[in-house]
């Protein structure tokens, strides 16, 4: 980004002359207020901005981008800010526009199994009132309780239920979003088939907010699951863990709705003194939370017993436990899901790839040695959405200092020689910029830079996300 200048200065001074008087005094939050707030779920320190803005509908969303977009100024737009790769941090000189006044959920159509929601809408509040209509919205992450449907979207956001439902993509029929110019285009299409010209939903969707503010959305809605059955399984190697896979997958027929791997260090770390119940023996390789849902609960419940109970003889299984109630569930998957026992001692760094099955193995040990060797006290947890592909690191080189850079190589440099993505599901942020070309081609990465140009020439949305340069 270029330097701030005593023209841009005054800029920032008229934009924001601009919107005290097109906004109520509620919409705006400055200094103090605006440094009471944390940076993000992953970054506690106070926020830098030079205001926050609190549009509560898409004409004041338009009004805001209007100005900006005629003074030049920046602007950093803010959900549940519980991304992982930094997308959501501000600097001083940015405007954050936050959609947190804007979560409402304007429409439940059981009929045709869609709803309507404001971009603001808290994903877990969603999920509850689309329940209360015997629906459910799949898409499910850690996160649900703070994260938003609007940073769902621009993130296009994956999680624990990809294997069965897709990614957020695969659940958004329709969107509404305001350009960096101020123009609304709404694409509110409830149908399941449209090919009346290009889907334009699909530039917004997973842009990261930097082609446009995802105001509202129109996503597809399922019937609730009558069963669901949840295993905690013990494997005594990777091998089996993919056999066991392609088994549920077959046996189950269409039902897997999840298939969490966890190595065996992962497991023992957060199951260590003062952390979760460890329901199976702390001493196997690897751990897989399976989880498959159905219409008719006593004959999925039997079904899904019988075929673990085969994958046991078949020495796929080393170990099982299979809740019997909601609280033993919900113990497993905090497992899977509450890693705080990881975090400390600081630093950690967060990684989230996508490769080959067949690779996974392979390339954790790399990883893992790699690791070793530059930190002999380091350690790599690894877990992850394994169905799908999708693999979680966490990288503790129990030494200080700033070691980001060189871990990034540890974790990125082997994806490349095996196909594999630098981000499955997290997006670039501005965290994983420089690695972009590791996963995306030089003719790829200008397409990119193309769309950027003709939707917001100014770059004043999230400027810095997803692309260095526009050059």
């Amino acid at each position: 980004m270029q330097p701030i200048t005593p023209w841009h200065r005054a800029q920032m001074t008229d934009a924001l002359t601009t919107l005290r008087s097109e906004l109520t005094p509620d919409r705006i939050l400055r200094a103090d207020a605006v440094s009471q707030r944390a940076t993000s779920y992953w970054n506690s320190a106070p926020m830098q901005a030079l205001a926050v803005l609190l549009p509560r509908s898409t004409d004041e969303v338009a009004e805001v981008l209007r100005c900006c977009h005629a003074t030049g100024q920046s602007v950093v737009t803010h959900g549940g800010r519980t991304g992982c790769v930094a997308g959501a941090e501000s600097g001083p000189d940015d405007i954050v526009l936050s959609l947190e006044k804007m979560p409402g959920i304007l429409e439940i159509d059981p009929a045709g199994g869609t709803a309507v929601v404001e971009a603001g809408a808290v994903l877990q509040s969603f999920q509850e009132a689309v329940a209360n209509e015997g629906l459910y919205f799949p898409l499910d992450l850690g996160a649900r309780g703070s994260c938003t449907l609007g940073g769902n979207v621009a993130t296009n956001a994956g999680g624990i239920n990809v294997l069965r439902y897709g990614m957020t993509r695969n659940l958004v029929l329709g969107l509404e979003a305001v350009l960096a110019d101020g123009t609304v285009l709404s694409s509110m299409n409830r149908m399941l088939k449209n090919n009346a010209g290009y889907d334009l939903k699909q530039l917004f969707i997973g842009s990261e907010g930097t082609l446009g503010v995802v105001t509202r959305v129109v996503v597809r809605l399922f019937p609730q699951p009558a069963a669901r059955q949840n295993a905690l399984v013990a494997a005594p190697n990777f091998a089996s863990v993919r056999a066991l896979l392609r088994s549920l997958q077959h046996q189950l027929a269409g039902s897997l709705s999840a298939f969490e791997v966890m190595w065996g260090d992962y497991y023992r770390a957060v199951t260590d003194y003062g952390g979760h119940r460890a329901p199976l023996n702390r001493d196997h390789p690897l751990y897989v939370v399976v989880q498959s849902e159905g219409a008719e609960p006593d004959a999925d419940a039997q079904r899904f017993e019988a075929v673990l109970n085969r994958a046991m003889d078949e020495e796929l299984i080393a170990d099982a436990v299979i809740p019997k109630s909601e609280a033993e569930s919900a113990n497993i998957w905090e497992i899977r899901e509450n890693f705080e026992a990881i975090l400390e001692p600081q630093p950690v760094y967060l990684y989230d790839v996508s490769l080959p099955i067949a690779k996974m193995a392979e390339y954790v040990d790399i990883v893992k040695r790699a690791v070793g060797q530059r930190w002999p006290d380091g350690q790599c947890y690894v877990l992850g959405h394994m169905a799908d592909g999708n693999l979680h690191l966490f990288v503790q080189p129990n030494v200080q200092g700033d070691l980001h850079t060189a871990s990034d190589e540890i974790v990125y440099d082997p994806l490349r020689s095996i196909g594999g993505s630098v981000s499955a599901e997290h997006g670039i942020g501005t965290e994983k910029l420089r690695w972009l070309p590791h996963s995306r081609s030089p003719a790829e990465i200008e397409v990119m830079r193309l769309v950027k140009r003709s939707l917001d020439p100014g770059n004043i949305l999230n400027p810095g996300r997803v692309l260095e340069t526009l050059s």
